[in-house]
């Protein structure tokens, strides 16, 4: 089946709901306006808000939502049919629906006969009376309704002909679209492929497609679903979600719309996905993953000297597509497989001048992989690569300089551990020792170097602050002697930087990333 020239896909976002049922993932009301009103400026066409009959967290949300009007989206109140044997003017789940005020509501139904019989212990005639009035009920008060069928694929290769009686319920009752779910994430491609090209023709109305990450294939299950028919795709931001996940939205809407021709966004918006991803997985306080598709920082990083060379002369050989069109960008990766072409693209993309001749790209490019070799890792500290290469070059000279420091660590029964560090630096022929506490032998430091700082120069580094601490061993043969380097990820308003040190003692290992990282932010001031 070829791609057909079409109207733009639906793009319903239910990062709110689904998303925030993923493991480590907890939204407060607030949050959830704040991603709202991103993916609206984005214009994804519907937003799950969440289940108002389930939590008060949910419903707070609708009551902020009603003064905050969204220009692109329709906000959707997800829910699910009434219970068995009571009326819909009855069912509190449907009251809280009605009473969010959301202009669409999602509602899910049992498609599977294993869920009806064994899970809510009714009979299949039952449950398909509260699909039909569920959906009769919300479309009577003037509620737009997508009816997702839970679990349909997995009802369907069980019991075909149930699965089609509760989609024509849905229908009989005036849904405006009916999204089949592969609830389980078990379903493949070719599978969906082929009963959504069987069962669309039978279904009147516009179809959606729901799926799940359990078998590694939401994103690629979502596209064939496309193919076969449907055009309203449900995903979440990052593939957040339950389990595995749901298909990533920041996946599913650059294929369709840049390797399938299917828009779903306009241009301005798709360049940027790459920020509406890491701005939810700011809020949602999870670390971005690097190797996430399009949006990843690692999606356009080239680190192999042969590849950075072909990148340089033509991106297509070694990229898919140009990042800037999702708002990511290229990255050149420093590291002991790099050579010439990788040092001269990393100065040029850092404003640093390099001697003629390749002379000392060459020898930046030794001088690397010798670091390397004793456990520095430049890839994941591009604050002290710049450092290091302006160094190098003699374009930079430390701010400041440490003549030496002292840390104690106090432990108390029954209290948390103390630290209290007394540092000494010099600053051109001026010097200063200041002292000062902390949760931890780093955050004494930190403090510390803060206070001394603050002496010399007029730059408010209250406004920095390390974000991210990590610790490696480099070989664990030597047990507790072992060779460790510290990565420390700062940030300011602006930007974010990493930096490294590398020690046989932990602490002298976090400084150097430390003062790497306050060289850093005052060279940048």
């Amino acid at each position: 089946m070829g791609f057909i020239a079409m109207e733009s896909i639906l793009v319903y976002d239910t990062t709110l709901r689904d998303g925030s049922q993923g493991e480590k993932i907890n939204f407060s009301a607030e949050d959830k306006v704040r991603i709202a009103q991103k993916l609206d400026s984005v214009g994804v066409h519907y937003i799950e808000g969440g289940w108002p009959g389930s939590n008060p967290k949910d419903i707070h949300f609708f009551e902020l939502a009603k003064n905050s009007p969204f220009k692109h989206a329709r906000l959707t109140a997800f829910g699910s049919t009434r219970k068995p044997n009571i009326p819909c003017d009855k069912d509190e789940n449907l009251k809280a629906l009605l009473q969010s005020e959301a202009p669409a509501v999602a509602i899910f139904g049992k498609t599977w006969d294993l869920h009806v019989t064994e899970v809510i212990r009714t009979t299949l005639k039952e449950n398909l009376a509260m699909i039909y009035e569920t959906v009769a009920y919300m479309r009577s008060h003037g509620r737009e309704v997508i009816y997702d069928a839970e679990h349909f694929f997995d009802g369907y290769k069980n019991n075909p002909e149930y699965a089609l009686e509760t989609i024509a319920a849905a229908v009989s009752g005036g849904a405006d679209f009916i999204v089949p779910c592969d609830t389980n994430g078990g379903t493949l491609p070719i599978e969906i492929k082929e009963i959504m090209e069987t069962v669309s023709p039978k279904i009147p109305v516009r179809i959606g497609i729901h799926a799940h990450n359990d078998s590694g294939l939401a994103v690629a299950n979502t596209l064939e679903a496309v193919r076969a028919g449907a055009v309203m795709v449900q995903g979440t931001i990052n593939g957040y979600g339950e389990r595995c996940g749901n298909a990533d939205l920041t996946s599913v809407v650059p294929n369709l719309q840049l390797k399938m021709g299917l828009p779903c966004m306009t241009e301005q918006n798709l360049c940027r996905l790459t920020e509406v991803s890491r701005y939810v997985s700011e809020v949602a306080n999870m670390t971005p993953f690097n190797g996430r598709p399009f949006v990843g920082a690692s999606a356009f990083a080239h680190k192999g000297g042969i590849h950075v060379d072909a990148v340089m002369k033509t991106p297509k050989a070694y990229e898919h597509m140009e990042p800037t069109v999702v708002g990511n960008e290229r990255r050149v990766l420093i590291s002991d497989l790099c050579g010439k072409s990788s040092v001269d693209y990393k100065a040029r993309e850092m404003g640093i001048e390099l001697g003629g001749e390749g002379f000392d790209s060459r020898e930046i490019a030794k001088e690397i992989k010798r670091l390397e070799h004793e456990g520095y890792q430049f890839d994941a500290a591009e604050g002290s690569l710049e450092l290091m290469v302006k160094r190098f070059t003699g374009q930079f000279k430390p701010l400041f300089e440490l003549e030496s420091f002292r840390v104690a660590v106090e432990k108390e029964k029954n209290l948390p551990c103390r630290a209290y560090a007394t540092i000494k630096i010099s600053v051109g022929d001026e010097q200063e020792i200041t002292a000062a506490e902390g949760s931890g032998p780093v955050s004494a430091l930190d403090n510390a170097l803060r206070k001394a700082l603050n002496k010399f120069f007029l730059v408010n580094l209250e406004k920095m602050h390390l974000v991210d601490y990590k610790v490696r061993v480099i070989e664990g043969r030597d047990g507790t002697s072992a060779r460790v380097k510290v990565f420390i990820d700062s940030r300011d308003q602006k930007t974010v930087w990493s930096t490294i040190g590398v020690s046989s003692d932990i602490i002298e290992a976090s400084w150097g990333a430390l003062e790497d990282s306050f060289q850093y932010k005052l060279s940048h001031t």
